[in-house]
């Protein structure tokens, strides 16, 4: 099992930036894929960004694409997402996820949950 803590999420202006971390506790991390999420009221979980156990391999929704970076050090047990050009569609709860096997991008394949951080991003 392993254990997800997120942190570094707040209140940024428009076109702001903010770097999340989530850092991970408990079995080998380098074992598991990783995935942000995010929840914005009244919408279902959507993945913004995923990376494979090494890092080699990742995905970005269309959505973030070129303005969000998923990456990790499994030195650190921490997987982090530098988000730039910030816009207010943005404002959500950002989740981190783990899961074991295939790299996936779906919330109901992911087995290990964070509490999620706030991100609010005003116009």
């Amino acid at each position: 099992q392993v254990q997800l803590v997120e942190s570094g999420g707040g209140l940024v202006q428009a076109g702001g930036s903010l770097r999340l971390s989530c850092a991970a506790s408990g079995r080998t991390f380098s074992s598991y894929h990783m995935g942000w999420f995010r929840q914005a009221p009244g919408k279902e979980r959507e993945c913004v960004a995923a990376i494979s156990r090494s890092g080699r391999n990742t995905y970005y929704a269309e959505s973030v694409k070129g303005r969000f970076t998923i990456s990790r050090d499994n030195a650190k047990n921490t997987v982090y997402l530098q988000m730039n050009s910030l816009k207010p569609e943005g404002t959500a709860v950002y989740y981190c996820a783990a899961r074991p096997s295939l790299l996936s991008l779906d919330r109901f394949e992911y087995d290990y949950w964070g509490q999620g951080t706030q991100v609010t991003v005003s116009s």
